[in-house]
């Protein structure tokens, strides 16, 4: 079995997550975290198990969680790809600023 870290780093990419979050901006990540509506998270899709994606939970869904973006003019999220499984969620952004999400 692997030991993995609780915590770990992830840069945003695109600007799916924008007015909140930013390309760029660096995000921790609390892996296994409890998740509910409403928190950003970082998931995988089941139908793209390769793309590592940082959404907004909107519900759970068939054993998974739906997952959309704030940025209501980009839809690579639930509504392209169907549910998702999350990695872990957000808890600070510290770059280029602390920014606390949850």
């Amino acid at each position: 079995m692997r030991w993995q870290l609780p915590l770990f780093a992830v840069l945003v990419s695109g600007p799916s997550m924008a007015p909140v979050l930013h390309h760029g901006d660096a995000l921790i990540v609390r892996r296994g975290a409890t998740v509910r509506t409403g928190d950003i998270v970082v998931a995988r899709f089941r139908s793209r198990p390769g793309l590592l994606v940082v959404k907004r939970v909107v519900r759970e869904q068939d054993g998974g969680w739906w997952l959309e973006g704030d940025n209501t003019f980009v839809q690579d999220d639930s509504r392209s790809y169907g549910v998702a499984d999350v990695i872990g969620r957000v808890l600070f952004r510290y770059y280029p600023g602390p920014w606390r999400l949850s």
